[in-house]
C-alpha cells in the first residue's frame, strides 16, 4: 500500500472536516485502516481480525469490506507466514448499537419498539463469551484462518422484544406497541455464518470452528491494488466505481436494486 497510517489519518480528517461523512464513505474509508492495519504485520507476531456474519453473501457496504478484511488478513498471513487470523460472529448483547439498549430506552419512553420487520432474525452472545471465544481463537491461529463462533440458533427479534417488554413489568401490545417500519437498504430478513464454498471443521474448543475452503480471489486477485482504488474511489466520492470494485474483490456480492437507488 502507498499510505502510511498518518498519512492515511491525516487525508481522513481532512476529508471528513471537509465533505461530512454518510453510512457508505465510512464503511469504506473505514476499509483503509484495515488494509494500514494490516502492513503492521511485520512487526506483529500474532494478530485477529473482528469479522461478522454480515461479511457472509453481503447486502451492505459494511458487509462487503468485512469480507474484504478477512480475504486481507488471510493474504498477509500467507506472505509472511505469520499467526493472523479473523474471527466470524454474529451480534453482541449490550454491544454498541446492540438492539437491546435501544429497545430499553424505547421502553423507558413508554414505546413503540420499532423493528424493521416481523421475521426478522439474528445471531446473539454475550459480551464475556465473545470476548473469551476470540482470545481462545487467537490461540488456535496459525496462518491466515477464518475462524468461525457457535451462535446457537438464531433468535427473531420481534421475541427478544417481547421478553424485554415483559420484564419491564409491561405487556407487549397492551402497555409497549411493537411497530414494523419495513426492512432497510441492503438488511437481510437472516444472517448466515458460512459461505456457501466453505466447509468447517471443529477445532480444540467446541464453540470454535475453522473455515477449510476460501474463496479463490484471495489468491487471484491483486487485492493491495483493488483495495487502494477502492479507498479513492470512496474518498472522490464515485458511488458505481466503489460498487464496481466491490464486486470485484467479493463477486458474492447481493446488493439489490433497492440499496443501488438508495445510494445513488
Amino acid at each position: 500500500m502507498k499510505f502510511g497510517m498518518n498519512g492515511l489519518r491525516e487525508i481522513f480528517s481532512s476529508w471528513k472536516d471537509q465533505r461530512g461523512i454518510t453510512g457508505l464513505e465510512t464503511a469504506i474509508v473505514l476499509i483503509a485502516f484495515v488494509v494500514v492495519s494490516s502492513v503492521f504485520a511485520f512487526a506483529a507476531l500474532s494478530t485477529g481480525m473482528i469479522s461478522s456474519d454480515k461479511a457472509v453473501n453481503p447486502t451492505s457496504v459494511m458487509g462487503a469490506t468485512k469480507r474484504v478484511a478477512e480475504l486481507l488478513v488471510r493474504q498477509h498471513a500467507i506472505r509472511k507466514r505469520k499467526a493472523y487470523a479473523a474471527v466470524r460472529f454474529g451480534n453482541v448483547l449490550g454491544s454498541r448499537g446492540s438492539v437491546v439498549p435501544i429497545f430499553q430506552k424505547q421502553i423507558e419512553k413508554g414505546g413503540p419498539i420499532t423493528i424493521t420487520h416481523p421475521e426478522i432474525r439474528r445471531y446473539f452472545m454475550s459480551i464475556p463469551e465473545a470476548v473469551q471465544l476470540v482470545l481462545q481463537a487467537g490461540v488456535l491461529s496459525a496462518c491466515g484462518e477464518l475462524f468461525v463462533l457457535d451462535m446457537g440458533a438464531p433468535i427473531k427479534i420481534v421475541d427478544l422484544a417481547e421478553d424485554l417488554i415483559r420484564l419491564s413489568g409491561l405487556e407487549p401490545g397492551t402497555d409497549i406497541e411493537i411497530k414494523f417500519t419495513g426492512l432497510r437498504p441492503g438488511e437481510k430478513l437472516f444472517e448466515e455464518l458460512f459461505l456457501h464454498n466453505e466447509s468447517y471443521e471443529s477445532t480444540r474448543h467446541k464453540k470454535i470452528f475453522v473455515s477449510r475452503d476460501f474463496s479463490d480471489n484471495a489468491d487471484t486477485l491483486s487485492l493491495d491494488d483493488d483495495v487502494e482504488r477502492l479507498i479513492l474511489s470512496a474518498l472522490e466520492g464515485r458511488v458505481s466505481e466503489v460498487d464496481e470494485l466491490l464486486q470485484r474483490i467479493v463477486p458474492e456480492c447481493q446488493f439489490d436494486q433497492y440499496h443501488a437507488d438508495a445510494r445513488s
